[in-house]
């Protein structure tokens, strides 16, 4: 078998897709981004990159808050629109109803399964390994609040099977599989008495 040696890129699959919420001068805005990760759960800590030349940033340094929503299929529209067009020439305070939790300045879309509402507790400037800048802002949020309807909820948790959200990968947006094999359970099969 031979590997071949492919263009680098951050070929992470699957790559979640979320609209990040942000205030800006009092209006929501969001933006559909593929760079979000978990940092830690205790506390719960999420990370989001952007383009430091993104309109939801302002909002995001503005208030100190930004909102993670999930989107299901439901809503892909919207998500791909909210892509399409800047904040800075479009208003997309329209694009979806909102409502706003403990923090005020987050706004979260009602039709999203899962809404995080988070406030900033560190932001980076991305910089290459000569120290030169590449355009990229890091905020690391505290997970304030998380929000679900009950119809997304298996004993009290958000259950993937029903919240029916995408990835993102090549220009394409996914479908979210079906269940594998059990995590702490599967590998087990490799273990010896």
């Amino acid at each position: 078998m031979t590997k071949n040696k492919i263009k680098s890129s951050s070929y992470l699959f699957p790559r979640p897709v979320v609209l990040i919420g942000a205030n800006i001068s009092g209006k929501p805005n969001f933006e559909p981004l593929a760079y979000v990760s978990s940092v830690e759960d205790k506390p719960p800590l999420i990370s989001i990159a952007s383009y430091e030349t993104h309109f939801t940033n302002i909002g995001i340094k503005e208030n100190g808050t930004f909102s993670v929503n999930t989107p299901s299929e439901e809503i892909i529209v919207g998500t791909d629109y909210c892509g399409i067009v800047s904040g800075k020439e479009a208003d997309k305070s329209e694009v979806f109803d909102v409502f706003y939790g403990e923090l005020k300045t987050a706004p979260m879309i009602i039709k999203a399964p899962l809404n995080l509402e988070c406030k900033v507790i560190k932001t980076l400037a991305i910089k290459d390994i000569t120290g030169g800048e590449i355009g990229h802002e890091l905020f690391i949020g505290e997970i304030v609040n998380a929000y679900a309807e009950e119809e997304y909820l298996t004993e009290g948790a958000p259950d993937i099977s029903k919240i029916n959200t995408f990835t993102y990968a090549m220009k394409q947006y996914w479908k979210v599989g079906k269940p594998l094999a059990k995590a702490w359970e599967v590998g087990k099969k490799l273990m010896t008495d």
